[in-house]
């Protein structure tokens, strides 16, 4: 069990596939509009109930609680030799060299 005030994850349906706009690509009118939002638990939860939470921007939004803790997974990926070279090269010019 989650403790109100714990920093958790919640997930909820905006729109069901019957309900995405008509000029979306068929393969996303395929599948629902999902969210997926962080923020404060306002009371004591279990996993997978039905939740309230509150998010850093004061919003009181809710969800299935799907995790406890999130972390983050993403990444911006490898970083690109070419792209690396071109800050410096880029301030050289503005420098007049």
């Amino acid at each position: 069990m989650a403790k109100k005030g714990s920093w958790v994850e919640i997930h909820r349906v905006i729109l069901k596939p019957g309900e995405r706009a008509p000029q979306v690509p068929e393969d996303t009118k395929a599948v629902p509009l999902e969210l997926k939002v962080r923020g404060f638990l306002l009371s004591d939860a279990d996993l997978y109930e039905q939740v309230e939470i509150s998010t850093l921007s004061g919003r009181i939004l809710s969800g299935k609680f799907i995790e406890q803790n999130p972390g983050y997974s993403h990444s911006f990926g490898r970083p690109i030799a070419e792209l690396i070279k071109i800050g410096p090269e880029v301030k050289a010019l503005l420098k007049g060299g």
